[in-house]
């Protein structure tokens, strides 16, 4: 009997954008879904018009069961999928402790990195709730919830530390629009995923000032080597940088209509304050907490990371944009590969 026809149930705990997505996504391939929603009135508004209004022109199917109820939505889940801010995890896990059996595999959908611990979301979750890191899969990749939703094809991959884990993520996606590849390296894939954000807000700024593609090509290709010097030291496979959730998820933030995280950074570029820019978005922008946490990491392992660097000191220290571009440009002159730790 093949997944399809088991009807097997899946909870999916977030209905932002990306939640919905899924819940849509896995809807479509026979599977009965449950999602849960923080706000009543939103679990209301999405029950009654089988909308989100994050998600323009996508209905919600009917069977999909939208709920306030945690408890009921992850009871008898065969996989629980975690799709809310990296910020907002900390306090989810709290409220499902104790409700979640071993076997369960969890699948993370959050790009991000907590505050101060500086766990990625794979060891936030094995930490809060004790549960095995070969139960824990985290699926990443260039993957906007409004071109998913309307079934764009698109190429993902799932990561864990036990690949047969990663397998049963990959079966239980994978459709004739969304391919999903496996990887046993989940530090690299969530670095990967997490850190491209912070770059994503200086591409936006790039686009802010009016500069041009030979800007955005110089620093979409020094981001990524930010990104691996800082994967490598802290156990990653170089090699998965090259791969979905380095440098494609990199690409398509980078540039695309849809990235927040771009968006924020244009509007920085063009000279508003971050703070009216976040009060006018629907949506969470994880690119500024990655930048505070990944700030306390390049402090913490002393890794060399300037683009990240500079970004920080104009999101949370005022500095001008352009004051940042010159320094970038004007550092000492270094060889481009001489060594991933200190180039």
């Amino acid at each position: 009997m093949s997944n399809n026809q088991k009807r097997k149930k899946i909870a999916v705990l977030g209905a932002g954008s990306w939640g919905t997505t899924v819940a849509i996504h896995l809807h479509k391939l026979d599977l009965h879904v449950m999602m849960w929603e923080y706000f009543p009135e939103n679990v209301a508004f999405m029950n009654k018009t089988r909308r989100n209004p994050l998600l323009t022109g996508i209905p919600i199917p009917d069977e999909i069961i939208i709920s306030n109820d945690l408890s009921e939505t992850i009871k008898d889940a065969e996989s629980i999928i975690v799709a809310v801010p990296s910020h907002t995890m900390r306090d989810l896990l709290g409220n499902v402790k104790g409700l979640i059996a071993d076997d369960v595999i969890i699948v993370n959908l959050s790009k991000g990195i907590e505050e101060h611990t500086l766990y990625r979301m794979s060891e936030l979750i094995h930490h809060i709730l004790n549960h095995p890191v070969e139960k824990i899969v985290t699926l990443s990749g260039p993957s906007h919830a409004e071109e998913v939703s309307r079934e764009v094809p698109t190429a993902i991959v799932a990561a864990s530390s036990d690949i047969d884990s990663a397998r049963y993520v990959q079966n239980l996606f994978n459709s004739s629009y969304l391919r999903v590849y496996t990887s046993a390296d989940i530090i690299g894939v969530e670095l990967g995923g997490s850190i491209k954000n912070i770059i994503a807000i200086a591409s936006g700024i790039c686009d802010g000032l009016g500069l041009g593609d030979n800007s955005k090509a110089a620093l979409i290709t020094r981001g990524l080597m930010e990104i691996i010097r800082m994967g490598v030291q802290l156990g990653a496979k170089e090699a998965t940088f090259a791969g979905l959730s380095g440098v494609g998820d990199l690409i398509v933030t980078c540039g695309s209509k849809h990235s927040r995280n771009r968006y924020v950074g244009e509007e920085i570029g063009k000279g508003r304050n971050l703070d009216d820019i976040l009060k006018g978005m629907s949506m969470v922008a994880e690119g500024v907490h990655t930048c505070m946490t990944v700030h306390q990491m390049i402090e913490k392992y002393h890794i060399l990371m300037p683009i990240s660097t500079e970004i920080y000191m104009v999101l949370f220290e005022g500095k001008n944009p352009r004051t940042a571009l010159i320094d970038l440009m004007t550092r000492d002159p270094v060889d481009e590969w001489h060594s991933i730790s200190n180039a």
